[in-house]
């Protein structure tokens, strides 16, 4: 008998496409794909092939335990990707290199891959010239070696002493759940890679100065080879850091600025077919006394160093971008309604198009040479992320669906829209997730608030799958509620500072909306959120006792403490203030200080490794709630972060919410999961 999908040891299985590239000639699309590892504890990437015409089936290309990811081109077809597998040409020498990811090439022609470059800290990233196939990589070196073999040397002997401590001496301790140091990126330029296996020493450090400049920043290269625009972080004060781009010559190593201004971020640098120019995102923080975030691109004139903003007149977020073929355009994905649509801008004119006109989320943008195709990732709701052709020059366009690794899932129920007014007028939209029998027999309804909280329901989601609660019987309520992304710079504004309160209004309105629904039970409900969705489940259980459970999972409770924890702290003052000398923000939004009103019995989820939310949060919520004798459970990841992504955990952490919701939402009896 075959199991549905959405059966939890059914749904750790289901390939997972999570990226495409498409190669110069515009012949072959080549995905990483995920699945679940022979020993059923570890997920595994390769890289599969993908028919750009839809007629043929896909093929996997890669095989290895270590796994292949982050695929791109030569020029001559080959094919590029980085891997932990050990090479089967070295000789074995207990090296620790075999350990890090490397560069490794498939031939155009097909054969075996070998590898063409190492690094001792690993290479964590790579950009290829478009014509002259040069080869730009990121590898950690530590700050004071010069050279590969001083690198190997130092790690060495930090390892045989058994030291494993990182002294800082600068603000980026962590971020999200790495470890920052105490080794730091460099940039290296090499030639294409030709028929004898390269070594680390052949290519030129770029960046010996770089320190903590590179960390978690995005290189582009120019189609000659000879520059390259990278993101370079630097101190902004009071340990503050801001980002920059600069342009890199790869033959000198000398660097001059590209895009600098200290009132913004430039992020993400892409440089046009032609050479020309660099598209960026540029973002703002917000100020406190002022306006709230916000995010452009911005194109800059390499030669002339001129820039300006492409999207002047939209208060659209552009998320992903990519270069039209011709260097006269440029396309991008931004948050719209509940949506995430494809846009096309012309470069000279800043005229705007929408590419896509359907319910789509796209990602993953891969123009074809010719300029009449767009190649990309297209994901709803309802929908796994699966491969698909666009018209390039479409407005309001149709996606053509591509053959992929993974056949497309039929969702157990429906998806509907619905709309409410919030208490001050602004209209408040959301997602609502039925199992297929709400319409005869009432469903009990789920508020699953969402993370951010800059952005949007409007795709599928493998970690927090709203499907396999329906599959269960309940119904989901997905909403946008103000800080939300796609409604507007208003939406941010309305709660710019005022998390709390005014979101907590929106989600109570867009709530009463969906209980007014003749197939929902309006008498039992949950609310539930991770991230910033965890926060506003902990200042709804301290606001309302209109729910039946509230789940948090890697939640905010006590800001206080929160922002000097946090792996970028400065952005967080941004909005809030220094808590010293401006705690008005904090004592207004902290849900800590309303413990005293939860009655609704809660689960509290946390991962140890979680550095954008740290655990401090988790314990003391725990000890908050047990200190006032709160009906709780603490369901704790020692080695998971702000995710929980091993198959194992993930199936856990399912089936922990659901017992939850079904003891106290059905008042069934309680039915601890059979691991833990």
């Amino acid at each position: 008998m075959v199991r549905p999908w959405h059966e939890l040891s059914e749904y750790v299985r289901l390939r997972r496409v999570n990226g495409l590239r498409l190669s110069p000639d515009g012949t072959r699309l080549v995905a990483p794909v995920s699945e679940l590892q022979p020993d059923g504890r570890t997920y595994g990437t390769a890289l599969w092939e993908i028919d750009p015409a839809g007629g043929r089936d896909p093929r996997r290309l890669t095989r290895s335990a270590a796994g292949e990811s982050a695929p791109d081109f030569l020029p001559d077809g080959s094919l590029l990707f980085t891997s932990k597998r050990a090479d089967p040409e070295a000789a074995p020498n207990g090296s620790a290199d075999n350990a890090k990811p490397a560069l490794w090439l498939l031939p155009a022609e097909g054969g075996e891959a070998r590898r063409v470059a190492t690094a001792a800290g690993g290479i964590a990233s790579f950009a290829v010239a478009r014509d002259t196939g040069t080869v730009v990589y990121a590898a950690a070196v530590h700050p004071g070696t010069q050279g590969a073999e001083a690198d190997e040397q130092w790690r060495t002997a930090r390892r045989d002493s058994g030291v494993t401590a990182i002294l800082h001496e600068s603000g980026l301790v962590r971020s999200w759940d790495s470890d920052l140091g105490p080794d730091h990126p460099r940039l290296y330029a090499a030639a294409p890679p030709d028929g004898a296996a390269a070594r680390p020493g052949e290519a030129r450090d770029l960046t010996p100065d770089a320190g903590k400049a590179l960390i978690d920043q995005v290189s582009d290269i120019t189609p000659d080879g000879g520059t390259v625009v990278t993101g370079w972080q630097v101190p902004a004060g009071r340990g503050a850091w801001r980002r920059e781009v600069v342009a890199v010559d790869t033959a000198t190593g000398r660097r001059r600025p590209v895009a600098d201004d200290p009132g913004f971020d430039f992020t993400g640098p892409r440089v046009s077919p032609d050479g020309r120019y660099a598209v960026m995102a540029r973002a703002f923080d917000g100020e406190y006394d002022g306006e709230p975030r916000d995010r452009t691109l911005w194109l800059v004139d390499l030669a002339t160093g001129e820039g300006r903003d492409l999207l002047p007149d939209t208060e659209l977020w552009p998320g992903e971008y990519a270069w039209a073929a011709d260097s006269a355009a440029v396309f991008f994905t931004a948050d719209a309604g509940g949506r995430r649509p494809v846009f096309r801008v012309d470069v000279a004119s800043a005229v705007l198009t929408r590419v896509t006109g359907d319910d789509g989320a796209y990602s993953a943008l891969n123009p074809a040479p010719d300029g009449a195709a767009l190649y990309a990732l297209r994901d709803a709701v309802d929908a796994a992320p699966a491969p698909v052709r666009l018209d390039a020059t479409a407005t309001d366009g149709r996606p053509t669906r591509l053959r992929s690794p993974q056949e497309p899932l039929d969702v157990p129920g429906t998806l509907t829209e619905i709309e409410t007014r919030a208490d001050d007028g602004t209209a408040v939209r959301a997602w609502l997730v039925l199992p297929a029998d709400a319409a005869d027999t009432p469903a009990p309804l789920v508020l699953w608030v969402h993370g951010g909280p800059y952005m949007s329901y409007n795709g599928w989601n493998w970690r927090w799958n709203p499907w396999l609660l329906a599959a269960r019987g309940y119904a989901v309520l997905l909403p946008d509620p103000a800080l939300s992304t796609g409604y507007g710079q208003d939406m941010l504004r309305r709660a710019w500072g005022r998390w709390g309160p005014r979101t907590f209004a929106d989600l109570m309105a867009i709530t009463d909306a969906a209980v007014a629904r003749p197939d929902i039970d309006a008498e039992r409900t949950a609310a539930m959120g991770g991230s910033f969705g965890g926060y506003m489940a902990n200042w709804i259980a301290g606001h309302t006792d209109r729910f039946r459970a509230v789940v948090a999972h890697a939640s905010l409770w006590g800001l206080d403490a929160f922002g000097g924890t946090t792996d970028y702290p400065w952005i967080w003052e941004r909005e809030f203030g220094e808590p010293r000398t401006r705690p008005e923000r904090y004592e207004l939004n902290s849900p800590h200080r309303h413990v005293a009103g939860i009655t609704t019995p809660m689960l509290v989820i946390h991962g140890d490794k979680d550095y954008r939310v740290p655990i401090g949060e988790g314990l003391r919520l725990w000890w908050d709630l047990m200190s006032h004798e709160v009906d709780a459970k603490f369901l704790y990841f020692p080695d998971e972060n702000h995710w929980i992504l091993t198959p194992g955990n993930a199936r856990i952490w399912y089936e922990t919410v659901l017992a939850f919701l079904d003891h106290h939402v059905h008042g069934k009896e309680w039915s601890r999961p059979e691991l833990l």
